[in-house]
């Protein structure tokens, strides 16, 4: 059988599943990546396909991972409703200052004691499994941009989508510091200085930067452009989102910043720029439909190249350092980052439990191993593919009914406010 007709036909079916799985397993304990994963899985053990092997295809797997993450990342800060502000993004800072660096140094200890890594691909793994993903986790993040300025914002959902949007860059710094010590074949602190100066402030201040400016100069243009043929609000073209994105990630990458963060904080100023307006909604579903088929994709060869041998040569020690990181280091580290916060214990809890890792530790696996010299390639890839599909399982499994119950339990707090407030004007 020629393979063109049945790739057709597959592509076909994964995107109209695509389309329809969101809406049929919106109430239940099982998400739409957790079907591809196992459709993935099960294709390359019946049908006989080549592999889809990481290391042999890093390349494409480093672009589809890419262009994956940014697409996401503009959707989850075109949909945060809330104003960028110390009090107001509180939760968000925690999670950045105290969580991250808090699971990534539990993370490296455990590559180094537990895996037997050495010290440069100890903080590789660390550097890798220290986002949180925007990709895998819709069930627990903010849905679409809200019209209403005042509208009630989920405190779990907004901490959980403004995290993942800011971890995916601040990571890179990390990884580039494994890196440099890769290279370095020790940890001298001959690279020390570059990496200060240049990954962590001029890269990090360029993004800012340059996603600030790009951000407030397409909210002008869309939302209050002298002519009315320029503004592109009145037209509904949900595609320009594609332009912000690349835009914001090409010009910063080209002057070494980091573009990860150039797209979100670009779709943070967009947002910003017209808050009531209706045109938000329409850029975010565009680059929701694009990040969802890619994360078809990705997760469908993830699963491929799991039951192709991605895996093989797993032991106990693997098992436990992803369950750790999984049900461990993420959960407490998060409890402890939020604690004296104004989250709530319930909220507090989710948030926590939350930490879904998944395309963006991909991306930086594969990124560093091209850019470095890692002798443990295979053991990287085993243990952050465990762990990339242990969140995939695990908090696909309970995203749903956690959430229903933290959206009922909030609708009933409101409701009993509401006859409070009703009582009292009697």
């Amino acid at each position: 059988m020629e393979p063109g007709p049945l790739l057709y036909a597959g592509a076909g079916l994964a995107t109209l599943a695509a389309a329809l799985l969101p809406r049929l397993l919106a109430k239940a304990p099982i998400s739409m990546p957790m079907v591809f994963l196992g459709a993935g899985a099960l294709t390359f053990t019946v049908v006989d396909l080549p592999a889809p092997d990481p290391v042999a295809h890093s390349g494409l797997l480093l672009h589809l991972t890419e262009i994956c993450v940014i697409i996401s990342l503009m959707g989850a800060g075109l949909a945060l409703n809330r104003k960028v502000s110390l009090h107001g993004w509180g939760s968000t800072w925690r999670l950045l200052a105290i969580t991250m660096p808090l699971s990534m140094i539990a993370v490296g200890l455990l590559g180094w004691s537990v895996l037997g890594l050495g010290v440069a691909a100890s903080v590789l793994l660390a550097a890798a499994l220290a986002p949180t993903d925007p990709v895998l986790a819709s069930e627990v993040q903010v849905a679409e941009p809200a019209e209403n300025p005042e509208s009630d914002e989920d405190e779990a959902r907004f901490a959980l989508t403004s995290e993942a949007g800011l971890n995916d860059g601040l990571a890179f710094p990390f990884t580039y510091a494994a890196i440099a010590i890769s290279l370095a074949g020790v940890a001298p602190s001959g690279w020390l200085g570059h990496w200060l100066a240049v990954d962590v402030l001029w890269r990090l201040a360029a993004g800012l930067a340059i996603g600030l400016l790009i951000g407030w100069g397409l909210g002008k243009l869309f939302f209050s452009a002298p002519s009315e043929k320029f503004r592109l609000s009145e037209h509904a073209e949900g595609f320009v989102a594609l332009a912000a994105t690349f835009l914001a990630y090409g010009i910063t990458e080209l002057v070494e910043g980091y573009g990860f963060v150039a797209v979100f904080v670009c779709a943070c100023a967009i947002r910003s720029g017209e808050r009531r307006n209706g045109y938000h909604r329409v850029l975010h579903q565009y680059v929701e439909q694009i990040e969802r088929m890619l994360t078809v994709v990705i997760v469908f060869l993830l699963g491929g190249a799991a039951a192709t041998g991605m895996l093989s040569g797993i032991g106990w020690q693997q098992i436990a350092v992803a369950a750790a990181v999984l049900l461990v280091v993420r959960p407490l580290a998060g409890w402890i980052g939020l604690l004296g916060g104004s989250t709530g214990p319930r909220e507090r809890k989710v948030i926590a439990f939350f930490g879904v890792r998944g395309v963006g530790s991909l991306f930086y696996l594969v990124y560093a191993l091209k850019e470095g010299q890692f002798a443990e390639q295979n053991a990287l890839w085993r243990i952050v593919g465990l762990v990339v599909i242990g969140s995939v399982l695990v908090h696909g499994l309970s995203a749903s009914p956690v959430m229903w119950l933290v959206d009922r339990k909030r609708e009933k707090k409101a409701e009993a406010r509401h006859d409070d407030t009703a009582h009292t004007h009697v």
